[in-house]
């Protein structure tokens, strides 16, 4: 995908307004009611990108509806960095909280942060909409103003560890994760599952590092077919060409935190081919029905392709625009966090309804691999097993 990656120019044109202007009845300068949507997610960091693809979608969609002429108001755009750790969440999540014009988040985008961040939007009964954060934990900690539009681990893990098994018919296969809540959630129902199928599971879990030799070591020691990587791209990418670089011979795979273009950038189109990602997301560029978003998605972000939370980050804020559009200009950040748990839509990714929990209702899970430098899609995990 030619998209922006690592500048500090790209991370400056992320914001549609950074000015914070009258909301929830309130008027813009040109005196006509506007609202305002929060963003939050990794926009600086080792893995900004999928933040970068997120907002994207996020910008897109409140171009479309702000050219649409349907709206009784505007919409604009805030953005807080909070570089996809839980250290940097609730400073991020506060500053959108202090605008009492935000009227509603999209975000968190990784686990961790948005666990950390959670709390506070709840106590400030903000509603916060994640196009990503998987783990499954989140929704039983009692967020009261949480939702999310992808679907949990306890589906992409499962679905995964059932390719694994019925399609590369693993036998043995190392599982590592990198301790975050996102790889921990993720590896835990992974492994459980292939345990369930008679699958030989080894586990380990390891920090970030630059330096993956003496894991890979540690990986071809135990033979697997297969080795599973709970983690995001920078990451996986480093791990990748050092298992290469020692002539590991089985499959290498991970999932939706690695599923990015910057993988195949960083390890290496050498070293990335072959491997397999999954992750319960599509690719918009390669659906029909997606046609018209991806043309949008091109015009506002300067001949740019969507990415993974792209679609995500697209139908997480056109949800909230619907909600807006009920309600009318004058409404509170109340109101829409209630008035949202009844949101039912056709989105660009999927139909778009929750379940109490904030959970949205159904999923798919994709698998994609990487071939002649490219990641392709193959199809979906149900589609796979019975082929």
């Amino acid at each position: 995908m030619a998209r922006r990656t690592k500048t500090a120019g790209a991370v400056a044109l992320l914001a549609i307004a950074l000015t914070v202007g009258a909301c929830g009845g309130g008027s813009s300068a040109s005196g006509s009611p506007q609202y305002i949507i929060g963003f939050q997610g990794p926009l600086s960091g080792d893995s900004q990108q999928l933040g970068i693809n997120a907002i994207d979608g996020v910008r897109t969609a409140v171009d479309r509806a702000n050219i649409s002429g349907q709206l009784p108001f505007t919409i604009r755009l805030v953005q807080a960095d909070d570089q996809g750790t839980p250290e940097q969440g609730p400073t991020a999540a506060q500053k959108l909280i202090d605008n009492p014009d935000v009227i509603a988040v999209v975000g968190p985008m990784f686990s961790g942060a948005t666990k950390a961040s959670e709390p506070l939007y709840s106590q400030a009964r903000l509603l916060s909409v994640s196009p990503s954060a998987t783990n499954p934990k989140l929704t039983s900690l009692g967020f009261g103003t949480f939702f999310r539009v992808i679907a949990p681990d306890t589906v992409q893990g499962a679905a995964a560890a059932d390719y694994v098994a019925k399609v590369l018919k693993a036998k043995k296969v190392f599982s590592l994760d990198d301790k975050s809540e996102y790889g921990t959630g993720l590896s835990t129902v992974f492994e459980k599952e292939l345990a369930a199928q008679g699958v030989n599971v080894v586990h380990d879990g390891i920090n970030p590092t630059k330096d993956y030799t003496s894991q890979a070591t540690k990986i071809i020691s135990e033979q697997p077919d297969v080795m599973f990587y709970s983690g995001y791209y920078p990451e996986f990418s480093l791990l990748t060409k050092a298992l290469r670089a020692k002539g590991f011979a089985g499959a290498i795979m991970s999932g939706d935190g690695s599923n990015d273009d910057q993988f195949v950038t960083q390890a290496g189109a050498a070293s990335a081919e072959g491997a397999y990602l999954t992750c319960p997301c599509g690719d918009a560029n390669s659906d029909p029905k997606a046609a018209g978003f991806v043309a949008d998605f091109k015009r506002v972000n300067n001949g740019s392709r969507p990415g993974t939370y792209s679609g995500e980050g697209y139908d997480a804020t056109n949800a909230i625009i619907g909600v807006l559009r009920k309600l009318g200009p004058g409404a509170s950040r109340e109101a829409v966090a209630q008035v949202f748990a009844s949101v039912d839509f056709e989105g660009v990714t999927k139909r778009v309804v929750f379940q109490p929990d904030g959970e949205i209702v159904g999923s798919t899970v994709y698998v994609y691999q990487v071939r002649g430098g490219k990641r392709e899609v193959l199809g979906t995990t149900a589609e796979l097993i019975k082929a």
